[in-house]
């Protein structure tokens, strides 16, 4: 691929797996790291269209398979990492950390405390609708900046991106570039006391020193056991997991985390494929124990590894 004026880098056939916090999966056909937002536009203006365009943040929440990913993944870095407040807003760069974002809002007196333990940055943040402690990205959120598949920068509403619970309508190949988020103003003492707190809990409750991906499936929030209305009942994915005895289970060097069952790890030399085989296992199991549904939180992207034979 011949792109004639980036100043960013790009790479083929570059392996992925060391950019995911799971530490597995293929290469893509190409990584592009943006120098800056008019990079960015440059280089998706000439791209041609037929090439598939992949954003990823700091793969915090992804599983990208063994067979890699037939795409040109843009990954966003240090010319998209900038944090600014005014008055009860928050402007942050897609790159921004959520942890830093919390850091840097309770320095200006204003509660984004729900982000500081959620792992991965702005942009997955926005793109997933990332929520702790009964907040979520849509309760804040004022606008965002993209950029088009076709390189045009534009603002972007929250009706235009259609919050759900872990879910939002990103136009198709768009990337996101930065993100406004309003604040309710509070004293930064208390801010930064609260978030030390909540890091304390994550860290007894949490494998948090294992290589996972946060929360492997969503919460089975509104599951009535009866089908009547007034039965519905808001349960935990890990109490489930936990209820079709799937605590510790393993495939391979993947296995439901002994400390929180919801959380996946990669115990050491784990494949992609272990690791989605388990989650499926995890389901069909916890649907036969109890008729639940889990559905994944984690996303998973690219191809399997392709099949050997003699």
């Amino acid at each position: 691929m011949d792109i004639r004026g980036i100043r960013g880098k790009l790479t083929a056939n570059r392996s992925l797996s060391d950019l995911t916090w799971l530490r597995v999966g293929g290469a893509a056909d190409y990584l592009f790291q943006p120098a800056d937002v008019e990079d960015l536009q440059h280089f998706l203006a000439e791209l041609p269209a037929e090439v598939v365009v992949f954003p990823m943040g700091v793969g915090s929440n992804l599983i990208v398979r063994d067979g890699g990913l037939r795409a040109v993944v843009i990954r966003l870095g240090r010319g998209f990492n900038t944090i600014e407040t005014e008055g009860d807003l928050v402007t942050a760069g897609a790159a921004a950390l959520d942890a830093h974002v919390a850091r840097k809002a309770a320095d200006a007196g204003l509660d984004l405390t729900f982000l500081r333990t959620i792992p991965g940055s702005i942009g997955g943040a926005v793109r997933m609708n990332a929520g702790c402690y009964g907040s979520y990205i849509a309760d804040h959120f004022v606008s965002a900046q993209i950029v088009t598949r076709h390189g045009e920068l534009r603002q972007i509403t929250g009706q235009e991106l259609q919050f759900q619970y872990r879910q939002t309508e990103l136009p198709e190949g768009a990337v996101l570039v930065s993100a406004t988020l309003r604040a309710d103003a509070a004293e930064p003492e208390a801010l930064h006391a609260r978030m030390e707190a909540q890091l304390k809990k994550r860290d007894e409750t949490q494998p948090t020193k294992e290589r996972s991906a946060g929360s492997t499936f969503r919460n089975p929030a509104g599951f009535s056991s009866t089908g009547r209305a007034d039965d519905v009942q808001d349960l935990k994915a890990w109490k489930v997991i936990d209820d079709a005895g799937l605590r510790g289970a393993r495939v391979g060097g993947a296995q439901m985390s002994e400390k929180h069952s919801n959380f996946m790890i990669n115990t050491g030399g784990a494949t992609a494929a272990d690791l989605e085989t388990l989650g499926e296992d995890v389901r069909k199991k916890v649907y036969a124990n109890s008729g639940i549904e889990l559905k994944w939180e984690i996303m998973r992207v690219g191809e399997p590894q392709p099949k050997e034979y003699d």
